[in-house]
């Protein structure tokens, strides 16, 4: 688990990839995962690399400062991440608790590395599900009078625990510019595929009286705009004029969970670079 990752992103140009390898062999570095893309439409290197602090001559504290002077060689963007410093996580429910569920379990059986302090929700249904995981829960009832109140108490509280990542879980509730400006690239939200085409609180009814073939499910990065955020994935899953409704339902809650799932471990095992409002997801 003593490792390190970069994230880079910057201008194409010929011996980036040399520069950043050669970086990590010159002090001793041991190469275990590296990817890159280059993105021809605009010109710009990605590229996420992972190495062995184990023999590395530089220590962990003075990576920054001796990678600093390549880095502005380039002109990078980029982000050093240690596997050794495991991700604290908050999770938002409502009253669907499918997706809470499959990601509790998931880091109870260490398919996760990351911790989850707390749960959150605007209802008391989420409680029980909480303790089953002995996680602390909080409730914070919202409506359009008191949220922008309620915001600042959950985000004193996120500050509070040192939360690295927010995870709406089927988190029935939008957030506001104030909350979102305090986790940039840090909040990411699952939600049905049938937007914009099917809008309101019963996207599945509508969906079924339209008699839709393919239902899918999206995992993206929360921004200001209203489910227009980077996305991470998406799946989708066909279906046909033999599916009730509840066929619907289900089929769409079980994409729900896979696709947050894959959002949620690419991000924490650091593999999504962001930029103009794309992602970037390395193998």
């Amino acid at each position: 688990m003593n490792k390190a990752i970069l994230l880079i992103s910057c201008p194409d140009q010929k011996g980036i990839t040399a520069a950043i390898t050669n970086f990590v062999f010159s002090y001793n570095g041991n190469i275990e995962h590296a990817d890159q893309h280059i993105d021809f439409q605009s010109n710009i290197f990605f590229m996420r690399i992972e190495w062995s602090l184990e023999t590395f001559d530089i220590p962990k504290n003075n990576i920054v400062k001796e990678f600093s002077p390549l880095a502005e060689k380039f002109n990078m963007n980029w982000n050093l991440y240690f596997t050794q410093k495991i991700p604290r996580i908050a999770i938002f429910a409502s009253k669907h608790t499918h997706c809470l569920y499959d990601l509790l379990l998931k880091v109870k059986q260490n398919v996760f590395k990351c911790e989850v302090p707390l749960i959150l929700s605007n209802h008391s249904q989420v409680a029980p599900v909480a303790k089953e995981f002995d996680v602390n829960f909080y409730e914070f009832p919202k409506d359009s009078n008191n949220k922008s109140i309620i915001e600042k108490e959950e985000i004193h509280l996120l500050k509070k625990e040192k939360i690295d990542l927010v995870v709406l879980a089927r988190y029935m509730q939008t957030l506001t510019k104030q909350f979102i400006s305090e986790f940039p690239n840090q909040i990411i939200n699952i939600h049905h595929s049938f937007l914009p085409a099917f809008i309101g609180s019963n996207p599945y009814k509508q969906a079924y009286n339209r008699g839709v073939k393919i239902i899918g499910a999206t995992g993206h990065y929360v921004t200001e705009q209203l489910d227009s955020g980077p996305i991470i994935e998406q799946d989708i899953v066909r279906v046909s004029h033999r599916s009730s409704l509840d066929d619907l339902k289900r089929e769409g809650q079980e994409l729900e969970r896979v696709v947050l799932s894959r959002a949620v471990r690419w991000h924490l095992e650091r593999k999504i670079l962001i930029y103009d409002n794309k992602t970037v997801v390395f193998d």
